[in-house]
């Protein structure tokens, strides 16, 4: 079978060989950074992407990592009002299997101000063997704006050099 036939048409017309796909890892207390994940899953299903997993940080779906192109991992930041702000979980991030080889975006839901989270989060990633081509401080008052603009940036990084 040549090239051709091998590359297959989604329902929208989209190359399947050209379908993006993305594992989903989270950690939420209060339910803002999971809400924030499934509305990044929608939104880059809407850019032709392929959810391979969306499970909690603690319990990650080893398949759908291994599946994946990208994988997402996101978390919440706490701490005193605008004092020692972190995200939780740094601990999980580094547990994580080696993710060798993928490309990783890391994001976090605030309520006032995320310090110096992203940061936090990244290096945390990237003991993994990850790629980590960006992240966002999503607002948990403005998930859907956040959310919006995330997903657009990660569309763009994803498909860069």
């Amino acid at each position: 079978m040549g090239a051709a036939a091998q590359d297959r048409l989604t329902p929208a017309g989209v190359s399947e060989s050209a379908v993006m796909k993305a594992a989903i890892l989270v950690e939420s207390l209060t339910g803002h950074t999971w809400k924030a994940a499934e509305m990044l899953a929608g939104k880059l299903s809407q850019e032709h992407w392929s959810i391979t997993g969306l499970t909690r940080m603690r319990q990650p779906d080893h398949a759908a990592i291994q599946e994946a192109d990208v994988v997402l991992i996101g978390t919440w930041v706490h701490g005193f009002f605008v004092v020692g702000q972190a995200p939780w979980g740094l601990s999980t991030i580094a547990a994580l299997p080696s993710m060798r080889h993928k490309k990783a975006a890391v994001f976090c839901t605030f309520a006032l101000d995320p310090g110096k989270s992203l940061d936090k989060m990244t290096r945390a990633a990237s003991t993994l063997g990850v790629e980590v081509i960006g992240g966002l401080a999503l607002n948990r008052g403005k998930l859907p704006e956040h959310t919006e603009i995330f997903a657009e940036r990660l569309v763009a990084a994803a498909h860069s050099p």
